[in-house]
């Protein structure tokens, strides 16, 4: 008589693995999903010459964070359902207008699409790298957070006093350290997934996909500051 082969149940260290491995994967593909919106809002931003800056920059500025942030608590808020991720592709949309105004300040350049292309290519470098660090380095990066997030705040003020002193030289500074810090925070929301320390795909784009957006319009910046050709 022939014995039917018996399933070994999974350890649960292979059940852990598993449900990691899924949130990752899960969380490149609504990554991936996230860049519709995205470009669609920044394509219909440079149609309509949108700026959300030019009546007020300061208070454009506060009433930018304010709605980001409003669509990040709602975010956290529904991340347990289907809701969820239409919030969070309302929020890429969003932030897609948000990026139309430097957009078409770069398209004005003679060189503007290869310097997007540049843009691009560079970001995706780095999330490469980052991606790869953080499946290499399997020790917990969670103690990174702190400082991180002190950093950003500090960027946030060193950008909101720009706006008033309008010094070329501490935008170019806020951009550069602006890219080590948001692929420092790519890193380590790419270990947090990897090693079990996020759970939530939802949460998980979110927080890779901010990181992915500044770094993209902060390189940006620099290559229309020093690669612009207006001839």
């Amino acid at each position: 008589m022939q014995q039917v082969p018996m399933m070994t149940p999974a350890s649960p260290s292979q059940t852990i693995a598993l449900a990691q491995n899924r949130v990752l994967r899960n969380t490149y593909a609504l990554l991936a999903l996230s860049m519709v919106p995205t470009v669609l809002g920044a394509w219909i931003g440079v149609q309509m010459n949108f700026s959300f800056f030019q009546a007020s920059p300061a208070i454009g500025f506060i009433a930018f964070l304010a709605i980001a942030f409003g669509f990040m608590f709602a975010i956290e808020k529904t991340k347990n359902s289907g809701l969820g991720v239409a919030v969070l592709l309302g929020f890429t949309f969003f932030m897609g207008l948000m990026l139309s105004r430097m957009i078409g300040g770069v398209l004005g350049f003679r060189n503007g699409a290869a310097l997007i292309g540049l843009a691009g290519g560079g970001t995706a470098i780095i999330f490469a790298v980052m991606a790869t660090l953080a499946g290499t380095i399997k020790r917990d990066l969670s103690g990174m957070g702190k400082a991180l997030f002190i950093g950003m705040i500090m960027l946030l003020v060193a950008a909101f006093a720009n706006i008033f002193l309008q010094i070329p030289a501490l935008m170019i500074a806020i951009s550069v350290i602006a890219i080590g810090i948001f692929s420092a925070f790519l890193l380590y929301d790419l270990n947090r997934i990897i090693t079990g320390g996020e759970t939530n795909y939802i949460s998980a784009t979110l927080a890779v996909y901010l990181s992915l957006y500044n770094i993209f319009a902060n390189l940006l910046a620099l290559l229309g500051i020093f690669g612009g050709d207006r001839e």
